[in-house]
Order: C-alpha cells, then sequence, then structure tokens
C-alpha cells in the first residue's frame, strides 16, 4: 500500500489555508497512487497558536472541518489523516482524526502524552492508549508527537497487532534526533512500520526540523524528508511485516513475568 506524508505548510495555517494544503497534497498523492495521505500534527489549524486560539477553533469531531476533509477524500479516492484541536465532553484534546475515501470517519485518536506548557495550557489528555483501524490489508495505528517517544505506548501498538503506526508530530529544533534515532528504533524494537510526519518552518518560539520519514520494522528508511515543504511518498507491505518478524523475534522473546507489572506492555 503506498502512503504519502505531507510536510508543511511552512506557514502556520488558519483552517482555509490548511484545508488548502490538504486538497493539494490529496490531489498529488491520489496521482502517485497513495491509498493513505498523512498530515502533521494539528495540521488543519497551527500548533503552537496559543490556547485562546486553539479554544477559538476547536470544533467537535465529527464537525465542520472534517467534514470538508471527507469531502476530500471522497474527491480523490483516498484516506486523510488531519490534526485539530477536537472539542469533548472533558475538553479541548490534540485529535489526528482519520477520513476513508467514501468520506467515513474511520478514527480518531487525542494525544495521551502533554508536551511542555504547548500542550499543557490548551489541551486535556487523551485517555485511550491504542486506537486503530483497518486499511486495505493493513492494521493501522495511531499516536501524535511526543507519544512514540515513550517505549510503551508503541509496544502496546504492536502487541495489539498494530502493523502501520501513524504519527503526526510537531518536532522542533534542537530534538531532530527524535525522528532520525528514536522513530526507527520504535520500528526495530516493536515490529511496526511507522509514518512519522512533522512540520516545517516556524510557529512562534518554534524552529521545526522537517525530516518526515517512514520507517520499516527492520529500521532501514523507505522516505526521508528533508527540511523545507514536501509530498513524501513510501510503499508498505505486509509481507516485509512477515519477513522481518520471522528475524527480528523481539514479540515473541518478550518475558513479561520478569517485568513490573506498569511495564508489561
Amino acid at each position: 500500500m503506498r502512503i504519502a506524508l505531507l510536510q508543511g505548510p511552512a506557514r502556520t495555517p488558519d483552517p482555509e489555508a490548511g484545508l488548502a494544503a490538504v486538497a493539494d497534497a490529496a490531489r498529488r498523492a491520489a496521482a502517485a497512487g497513495a491509498r493513505l495521505l498523512v498530515t502533521p500534527e494539528m495540521s488543519l489549524t497551527g500548533y503552537a497558536i496559543g490556547a485562546d486560539r486553539v479554544a477559538e477553533l476547536a470544533e467537535p469531531v465529527p464537525g465542520p472541518l472534517t467534514d470538508r476533509v471527507a469531502a476530500l477524500a471522497a474527491e480523490h479516492g483516498l484516506a486523510i489523516a488531519v490534526g485539530l484541536p477536537a472539542r469533548t465532553p472533558a475538553g479541548v484534546a490534540n485529535t489526528v482524526a482519520v477520513l476513508d475515501r467514501d468520506g467515513s470517519l474511520l478514527a480518531t485518536y487525542a494525544k495521551a502524552h502533554l508536551y511542555g506548557d504547548v500542550d499543557r495550557d490548551a489541551f486535556v489528555p487523551g485517555d485511550v492508549g491504542v486506537v486503530q483501524f483497518r486499511l486495505e490489508d493493513l492494521t493501522v495505528g495511531l499516536l501524535v508527537c511526543y507519544d512514540v517517544e515513550f517505549p510503551e505506548a508503541v509496544r502496546a501498538h504492536a502487541l495489539a497487532g498494530t502493523e502501520l503506526l501513524v504519527v503526526p508530530t510537531g518536532l522542533m529544533d534542537p530534538y531532530g534526533h527524535v525522528g532520525t534515532v528514536l522513530v526507527p528504533a520504535r520500528a526495530y524494537e516493536s515490529q511496526v512500520f511507522v509514518a512519522y510526519t512533522n512540520r516545517t518552518g516556524t510557529e512562534g518560539e518554534f524552529v521545526y526540523c522537517g525530516a518526515s520519514c517512514v520507517i520499516s520494522p527492520e529500521g532501514t528508511e523507505l522516505a526521508r524528508a528533508g527540511r523545507g515543504e514536501e509530498l513524501l511518498l513510501a510503499d508498505v507491505d505486509p509481507a516485509v511485516l512477515t519477513a522481518s518478524r520471522r528475524v527480528n523475534t523481539h514479540l515473541a522473546d518478550r518475558r513479561p513475568e520478569l517485568y513490573p507489572p506498569e511495564n508489561r506492555a
């Protein structure tokens, strides 16, 4: 299955500009044969925009913004993962929503591990660790940004059957090693494909470092972006995962009886 990662836009979008960027990327991704387009953390509104602006732009899912993304998914014939502030009964959550090519809502996931004041001032944490959906022959799971920096979160996905882990992110300097070192390690140690889709440009005090990537379960790069705006393409093959798990038997060789109960995931 071919997937596309949108690293952009470089300027903080308002919702109209965010939708325009997604529409353009969906057109190009569909033309390249992609079945799934993944966009960055808070791709429809911007990320470091302040708690007041987040609250102003927040809406339920499904809602007007995701309805328009659903129309784009149907128009271009592919699933689209977008980030936005979602209004929930508990408060506003940093959310990724996935709309399928028939316009249906496949899944929503709220960021569980909040990063610094930029998250804690604006969002409530999600309380569901593993959210999955089925796309073609793959079980796809969702995390957001800082979530992937916790090995337990990725391992929980692997044990639940996730094969492709989609991670919209907003990684900034000087933390580029997260994308180049940690994300490949997560893919290898938990034996999953990881699609890590970063922002680019500047926003408030943040300078985003780009370097979006698709990593195989073998820990190798299937695709890697630079620092600027880019549409990244990669093919994710379930047969590669099967072959990798035969050789790299981390999941089968675990000794959970030796681990403290709180770490057994």
